[in-house]
């Protein structure tokens, strides 16, 4: 069996979080595993919302980020339609955890998995905008 490497970025992302308080964390930093086993990232967050989107994202290389799935409560929530066979999660409000387990590991799998955060007081998802900045502070591109 050939080993795979997956790593876990440790600077998990928190999107239009509100109060310092609001955050993610994921602990360990990188998980070794072998190719056909099973691998469970764990993502722990904290939020000052009573409604929480948690998201998984997996960025390969130099590729950007894609999307994987996202939960709202236990097992509700959307996971892109070519990530539904492997990859799975279920949010755990009590203990605030939303794992991420990969079966049937491949060596594609081998990238960086981000977890974010995006709490909402309503439960409706307000569109999501970010500014990238240049060095002088001038917009580089406003993103919808």
């Amino acid at each position: 069996m050939t080993p795979l490497f997956i790593s876990v970025l440790l600077a998990a992302m928190c999107l239009e979080c509100r109060a310092q308080k609001d955050n993610v964390l994921q602990a360990k930093g990188e998980e070794t595993a072998a190719a056909g086993g099973t691998v469970t990232l764990h993502c722990l967050y904290n939020s000052s919302g009573t409604n929480n989107y948690l998201f998984w994202y997996k960025q390969d290389g130099n590729n950007s980020p894609k999307f994987i799935l996202m939960r709202i409560s236990r097992d509700d929530g959307k996971t892109a339609e070519e990530f539904k066979e492997r990859f799975s999660s279920t949010l755990d409000s009590s203990i605030r955890s939303v794992p991420l387990k990969i079966q049937k590991l491949q060596l594609s799998d081998s990238a960086v998995y981000y977890c974010a955060l995006q709490p909402t007081v309503t439960g409706n998802s307000k569109t999501l905008y970010k500014n990238l900045w240049s060095k002088d502070n001038r917009i580089l591109h406003n993103i919808h």
